[in-house]
């Protein structure tokens, strides 16, 4: 007989939480998880799923107006309800949580729907004061939008409640220059809000390829987002006709709504991980090693709130990981080599592997293989449209170190490139195969002369 009432609670039903509870469950343990909010986390409630939904609708604008190229007649001016979109969208987001619950209690895990705190290394305390005892904890909290600090800064909104206006505002202002910002900033634009994303930064979308990163930002410009780089706000003002935002720089830019997409930290102050001996880092995100064990042998962390590689289907393998290591008999470390990701703008964009600029930092001579062209579809709709398409190759070996993307259903592309990178593929191995044609993807294929421009 155990000394704990359970073998394992988890500290936050988000996606690394959930299926970390399912996969440990399934090995036999007694399984208890805790969620103050909707069960599904980040990703399911208030991120990725919602957002791609709030996408979808903003490009139907571009298909009416593509259609007419084909032989397509609308009877009508479409019109379009932003009320509408954000109850279907509500719809959804309710049956997927409901989803998630099922699949926790098939799988026998116990359910507390309240907030949970560490109360030593091996117990956590309810909200409703009820102490449990545990002999391994993992916690699964995820992270939260960063607020600046700047006179009027609590009349700005973040993700979370840009995805539950009441009302499609007609002016926006975006600060930020990673996915997230750029992603909103797209789906306003393409429903009919004036836009301006500002941004600290010279650039957009640090990390990501140059050729991506400049492709996205002029293609976000051709639709009417309006960028102000190199700058910041210092003030937002309330008024009889919305908000004034100000900028460092001297810019005065009026508004309807404020959002930052500033960036994210781990959720993790006020949940007794000091107590337990855990250990942050300087982003107060909790250290872990391989086996997403923490400073405290019985505490575990997965997902976000350790900031290692902050993607939903990641903290979904580190907690099936986790499980099948501390439950299951079987060490299990993630590999965080070669990751796809998407940013669902218009134009979207998509890259798995290296850079161009990280590969020649790392020591990699290299072969570049890129094409812009306009896609098919274009040609009938009369579009002002271009697509990316690029390879990064070790010189050497030929072996294909990056696939980036940019155009429709770049996300749909890479995914599928990923697997061929992932199991170390040449330029041959992709020269070789023969190409779909017609498709956009096939230019992975049929790229035969090395670019030196």
């Amino acid at each position: 007989m155990s000394d704990y009432e359970v073998d394992l609670f988890v500290i936050g039903a988000g996606s690394g939480g959930v299926r970390a509870a399912r996969i440990a469950a399934g090995h036999g343990a007694r399984v208890a998880i805790a969620e103050e909010y909707r069960i599904g986390g980040t990703c399911v409630i208030r991120g990725c799923v919602p957002k791609k939904l709030l996408v979808y609708a903003s490009r139907f604008a571009d298909v009416f107006e593509d259609s007419a190229g084909f032989g397509w007649s609308l009877p009508a001016e479409p019109t379009f309800s932003w009320p509408d979109l954000i109850a279907a969208k509500d719809k959804e987001i309710a049956r997927l949580s409901g989803l998630y619950e099922q699949n926790l209690t098939r799988s026998g895990v116990a359910i507390h729907r309240q907030r949970a705190v560490l109360d030593g290394p091996n117990a956590v305390r309810l909200a409703d004061g009820t102490r449990v005892t545990a002999k391994t904890i993992l916690i699964a909290v995820g992270g939260r939008p960063v607020h600046d600090d700047f006179p009027g800064c609590k009349l700005t909104i973040s993700s979370n409640e840009a995805l539950d206006l009441a009302e499609l505002p007609r002016r926006i202002v975006v600060a930020g220059g990673g996915y997230i910002a750029l992603e909103f900033a797209s789906i306003f634009a393409s429903l009919g809000v004036e836009t301006t994303v500002i941004h600290r930064g010279a650039k957009v979308l640090r990390g990501f390829d140059e050729d991506v990163r400049d492709d996205v930002h002029a293609g976000l410009a051709a639709r009417g987002v309006r960028f102000v780089l190199s700058d910041h706000i210092v003030s937002v003002e309330d008024g009889a006709d919305g908000k004034t935002v100000r900028t460092k720089c001297g810019e005065t830019i009026a508004a309807d709504e404020v959002m930052l997409a500033i960036g994210r930290r781990p959720l993790t102050p006020e949940i007794g991980l000091e107590g337990a001996g855990v250990e942050c880092d300087h982003k107060g995100a909790i250290i872990v090693d391989d086996t997403s064990q923490s400073s405290a042998p019985s505490v575990y962390a997965v997902g976000d709130v350790t900031d290692r590689l902050n993607l939903t289907p990641i903290a979904i393998r580190e907690g099936h990981a986790f499980a099948d290591t501390v439950f299951g008999g079987r060490r299990t470390a993630v590999s965080y080599q070669s990751v796809p990701t998407a940013v669902f703008t218009t134009p979207e964009a998509a890259s798995v592997g290296m850079t161009e600029e990280v590969a020649r930092e790392d020591g990699h001579e290299v072969d570049i293989y890129k094409t812009r062209f306009r896609p098919m579809k274009a040609t009938l709709s009369g579009r002002d449209e271009r697509m990316l398409i690029k390879l990064v190759v070790d010189a050497g070996s030929q072996k294909v170190l990056g696939v980036h993307v940019v155009g429709e259903d770049a996300a749909e592309i890479v995914q599928a490139a990923a697997i061929a990178v992932k199991m170390g593929a040449t330029k041959a191995d992709f020269d070789d195969t023969v190409a779909l044609h017609p498709s956009a993807a096939e230019e992975l294929v049929t790229l035969r002369t090395k670019w030196t421009g």
